[in-house]
């Protein structure tokens, strides 16, 4: 069980660092005393990045399902373990076919429709699905039979689905970012193209700060396990 423990220390370290990165980046982007060819340097170091933290985002799911079934507290409903190879399995399928998906709309961003819609499907799904789990766990007394109160668990899966949805406010504001960019390269910077460029950029602040504190939050959540009972 170490490894797994460590494992999911890992993305979570990579999680946050590579989200800094890609801040810390984005900044550069932005200054508009920077030639253009030196901006897009900045916004090539930041998608380079970016895909750290993608990748951090889908396998914490196969990962955190992996120690809830190691866990000794796991749920036993009658003599079956609710989390045993046959459900984790399934789900590192899931993930390996997800991060694919995000991998491949990483690399080429737009020129697979289906892709990017399949991935934004999962995602909306996941969401939803990862609230109502979230909710059922910290309603329930004894949720999956567990009787060791979870609640610090309901609590970080739905952090987890707040990082997602998270990810998919920043992929929405950042649709504003492409026209104005292209202006840049093409005829220089303006006013009202620079204006353009931070509406863009720094409207994802608040998705951002959303994305670190629920990793923040849920690593704290992991460690300390609040209110667990035995």
């Amino acid at each position: 069980m170490g490894w797994w423990i460590l494992l999911h220390i890992v993305l979570f370290v990579f999680w946050l660092g590579g989200d800094l990165g890609v801040f810390y980046s984005s900044r550069f982007v932005l200054r508009p005393d920077l030639p253009p060819v030196a901006r897009s340097t900045a916004l090539k170091i930041m998608g380079g990045l970016d895909l750290g933290p993608k990748i951090c985002l889908v396998l914490f799911l196969p990962s955190g399902v992996t120690l809830m079934s190691l866990d000794p507290h796991g749920a036993q409903l009658s003599g079956f373990q609710l989390f045993h190879w046959w459900t984790v399995a399934p789900v590192w399928l899931f993930a390996a076919g997800w991060l694919a998906l995000t991998v491949a709309d990483h690399h080429a961003p737009g020129k697979h429709p289906l892709v990017r819609r399949a991935d934004w499907a999962i995602r909306i799904v996941l969401v939803l699905a990862l609230y109502g789990l979230a909710g059922y766990t910290i309603a329930a007394e004894r949720p999956f039979g567990v009787t060791t109160n979870p609640d610090w668990l309901g609590g970080k899966v739905a952090l987890y689905a707040t990082a997602i949805a998270c990810g998919l406010g920043i992929r929405l504001t950042l649709r504003g970012f492409g026209a104005p960019y292209g202006a840049l390269l093409t005829t220089g910077s303006t006013p009202e193209v620079e204006r353009a460029l931070r509406r863009a950029v720094d409207g994802c602040l608040p998705y951002v700060w959303g994305i670190w504190l629920s990793v923040l939050a849920a690593a704290a959540l992991g460690v300390l396990k609040p209110g667990m009972i035995g």
